[in-house]
C-alpha cells in the first residue's frame, strides 16, 4: 500500500513581470494581501501548505484565458478557485503561482425548460441554481452538501445525497467551456442527450481537479420537481442493522432518491449543533420522489423492510419545512462533528464499495477505530455504497495523525479489495495519490499522465495533484 502523498517543495519568486502584468490587467482584482492568499490557501483537508503567491478574480472567460495565457508564458502554476470546500487538498499551491478565483463568475446564462437543460457560469453554486430553477417547476440534484460551485463539482466529480437517483456530474453534464493551457478557449459536448462525436472531451474535463483545464461554462441536465416528496427517519439497535437494510432496499429495487446513514456519533452531533431532540442510535434519512401513490408505495415497502432489521420510530417528514429541518441537519453534520472534539481537525475518508460489500467494509472500519480510541464519526450515501469516516484528531498531537492516516489507509486497502474505489467522491487531490496507483495500475495511471502531458506539457494547471512525484 502507498502512503498518502505530502506536498513538499521549493517554491520560486513570483516573476516580477508576471505580477506588473496581472496588476496593471487586473488593478485591485489581483491581490498579494496575505489575507486573501491564506483564504485561498486552505481547503477542509489536513494539510498546511503556504497560500498562493497572488489571487487574481477573473469575471469572464476572456480574463480566465488571458490569466491563464500569462502565466503559461512565465511557466507559472494557475489553481482554479470556485468555492473553497474541497477535503481532499485541491486547491493548496503546493507549488506555488496564482489562485484563479472564479467565483464572480455567477450567472445563469440560459435556462432551457423545454429541453430541461441550463448553462451556467462556473461561480454559480447549487443552492444559487435551485433557487433561479424553482420558478420553472425544476431542479438540479447533485447535492455534495457543501454549496459548491457548479465547476468545482464537475471537477471534482461530486455526487452526494441524490445520486442513488439522479447519478453524478459525470451523468448530469451535457457540455462544458474551459481554457487550455495554452490560454485557448475550448467547448465540448451540446445540448443533445447523447452523442457518438469524436473523443469525449466532456467527461475527460469532468474528474480532472483542474489539472487539464479550467472551465469556464456548464451545460447541465435538470429534472422536474417531483409531483410529491417525503422523507423519513429511522433508527436502528446497530450500524450493521441500517447498513443492511439499505443494502435490500436498492437490491429490491425501491427508487429511492436519497439513503443517509448517519451513525449515533454524527446523531450526538447533530443534537447538540441544531437541537433536533433525535434518538441517539444509528440513523437512515430516506427521502422519497414521484408521484402521490407512488411515494406512499416506496415508503411502504421500505419501512416493511427496515422492520425486518429491527428499524423502528419511523418518523414522517412531508411538509418542505420539515424536510428542510431534517436534511439541514445531514448538511450540518461535518461542522456538527468538529464541534464534539473544539480546536480538532479532521481526517475525512470516503470510499465506496459495490453495494453487497458496504457492510462488510463500514463494521471492519468502525472496529479498527474503536480499537484505536480516536473520536469518529460516520455519515453515509449507503444506497450507493459511499460513506465517509471523520476520524477527529488534536493538531498538537502529531500520533493522532499517523494514527487517523494509519486508519484511512487501512480502510482504502478494503474498500480497493473489495472491489470498489479509494474514493466515492472527494477526489484524488493530495490525500490520496498513491491510492490511484494501487487502485487502477500503473498501466493506467502512465496513461493519465500521458494525457496530462499532452494537454498540460509545461505542467501548469494545479500542479502535484493526482499524480505522486
Amino acid at each position: 500500500m502507498n502512503a498518502p502523498a505530502h506536498p513538499a517543495a521549493v517554491v520560486p519568486p513570483l516573476p516580477q513581470e508576471l505580477l506588473a502584468a496581472l496588476q496593471a490587467e487586473f488593478g485591485g482584482r489581483c491581490s498579494t494581501a496575505m489575507a486573501v492568499r491564506e483564504q485561498h490557501g486552505r481547503d477542509e483537508s489536513v494539510f498546511d501548505v503556504p497560500p498562493p503567491q497572488a489571487v487574481v478574480f477573473a469575471e469572464s472567460e476572456a480574463e480566465v484565458a488571458r490569466v491563464v495565457a500569462l502565466c503559461a508564458a512565465h511557466r507559472v502554476p494557475v489553481i482554479p478557485y470556485g468555492a473553497g470546500s474541497s477535503l481532499e487538498g485541491h486547491l493548496l499551491a503546493v507549488r506555488g503561482g496564482i489562485s484563479l478565483d472564479v467565483s464572480r463568475m455567477n450567472q445563469v446564462l440560459r435556462i432551457a425548460a423545454e429541453d430541461l437543460t441550463v448553462t451556467v457560469q462556473p461561480g454559480v453554486t447549487r443552492k444559487a441554481l435551485n433557487e433561479a430553477l424553482k420558478h420553472e417547476g425544476l431542479f438540479f440534484p447533485i447535492d455534495p452538501g457543501a454549496d459548491a460551485s457548479l465547476a468545482g463539482m464537475a471537477a471534482t466529480r461530486a455526487s452526494g445525497t441524490n445520486a442513488v437517483r439522479y447519478g453524478t456530474m459525470r451523468e448530469n453534464v451535457l457540455g462544458l467551456r474551459f481554457v487550455n493551457a495554452n490560454g485557448e478557449i475550448v467547448r465540448t459536448g451540446s445540448r443533445a442527450k447523447k452523442s457518438s462525436a469524436g473523443y469525449d472531451l466532456t467527461r475527460l474535463l469532468i474528474g480532472s481537479e483542474g489539472t487539464l483545464g479550467v472551465i469556464t461554462e456548464l451545460t447541465v441536465k435538470v429534472h422536474p420537481l417531483p409531483e410529491a416528496v417525503s422523507a423519513a427517519i429511522c433508527f436502528f439497535p446497530s450500524i450493521d442493522a441500517a447498513v443492511r437494510t439499505a443494502m435490500q432496499v436498492i437490491q429490491i429495487g425501491v427508487p429511492i432518491a436519497r439513503c443517509e446513514l448517519l451513525d449515533t456519533n454524527a446523531i450526538k452531533a447533530v443534537n447538540a449543533h441544531d437541537r433536533l431532540g433525535l434518538k441517539e442510535e444509528p440513523m437512515l434519512l430516506m427521502e422519497f420522489h414521484g408521484s402521490e401513490a407512488g411515494v406512499a408505495e416506496q415508503a411502504a415497502v421500505v419501512q416493511e423492510v427496515a422492520a425486518e432489521y429491527g428499524g423502528e420510530a419511523f418518523e414522517w417528514a412531508t411538509t418542505p419545512e420539515a424536510r428542510t429541518r431534517l436534511w439541514s441537519a445531514r448538511h450540518h453534520a461535518y461542522l456538527s462533528g468538529l464541534q464534539m472534539r473544539p480546536g480538532c481537525r479532521a481526517v475525512t475518508t470516503d470510499t465506496c464499495v459495490p453495494i453487497s460489500r458496504l457492510a462488510e467494509n463500514i463494521n471492519a472500519s468502525i472496529d479498527e477505530v474503536e480499537a484505536a480510541g480516536l473520536p469518529y464519526f460516520i455519515v453515509g450515501h449507503v444506497g450507493d455504497g459511499n460513506f465517509h469516516m471523520a476520524y477527529l484528531l488534536d493538531p498538537a498531537r502529531p500520533e493522532e495523525l499517523a494514527t487517523a492516516e494509519r486508519l484511512s489507509a487501512q480502510m482504502v486497502a478494503r474498500a480497493i479489495a473489495l472491489e470498489g474505489t479509494c474514493t466515492g467522491e472527494h477526489g484524488i487531490g493530495l490525500h490520496k495519490q498513491g491510492f490511484l496507483l494501487d487502485e487502477t495500475g500503473e498501466e493506467a495511471v502512465a496513461v493519465m499522465r500521458a494525457v496530462k502531458a499532452a494537454l498540460d506539457p509545461l505542467g501548469i494547471l494545479n500542479p502535484g495533484k493526482i499524480f505522486a512525484g
